[in-house]
């Protein structure tokens, strides 16, 4: 049997402990951790896959790769988007042998109490026996926009982060 790895997440953002949580992965063969992980952590590339964030931005400097402590910013769109994030990478570490990467960032908006929202989002990228890379993408969000996400059917970040998935994997994939 074959035992794959999970998020760690810090007990503030927990899953289902918060107002929305959603979990996405794609397990696919002829591609590695180690070739995803660049198209992940290099935010100049993700309007190339991916369109639903646009506007990243170094507030502090340092990017695009992302690394520890740096701070971002991004504009997320389509349906049910918030406004304007501004994140700061928790976690960073790539993959290697026998070793998942795991990416995550806060994430939040301030504003009114009811705009207010706090978002952790999580990446594990990990390479599987026979030629197989998985990537899971987990997020809890907390606050009452999350609140009316999560009432939303279908789920827009549910999709918007399939579609994230499926973007990531083909960028890797055709090496853009």
């Amino acid at each position: 049997m074959t035992m794959q790895n999970a998020i760690d997440w810090p007990e503030r953002f927990l899953p289902g402990t918060g107002d929305n949580f959603v979990s996405n992965e794609v397990i696919v063969e002829g591609v590695t951790a180690a070739r995803v992980w660049p198209y992940l952590t290099d935010t100049s590339t993700w309007e190339s896959y991916y369109d639903a964030v646009t506007g990243v931005a170094f507030p502090e400097g340092g990017g695009p790769v992302l690394k520890e402590g740096l701070v971002f910013t991004f504009e997320p769109v389509g349906a049910g988007a918030v406004r304007t994030q501004h994140a700061r990478v928790v976690v960073c570490r790539a993959p290697g042998e026998g070793v998942p990467g795991r990416l995550s960032w806060t994430a939040g908006q301030d504003g009114a109490p009811e705009e207010r929202l706090e978002v952790l989002h999580a990446w594990l990228v990990e390479d599987l026996p026979g030629g197989r890379v998985r990537v899971l993408t987990q997020e809890t969000q907390i606050g009452p926009p999350a609140v009316e996400l999560a009432r939303q059917v279908p789920d827009p970040m549910l999709n918007r982060h399939q579609a994230w998935l499926r973007g990531l994997i083909a960028a890797a994939s055709d090496g853009r």
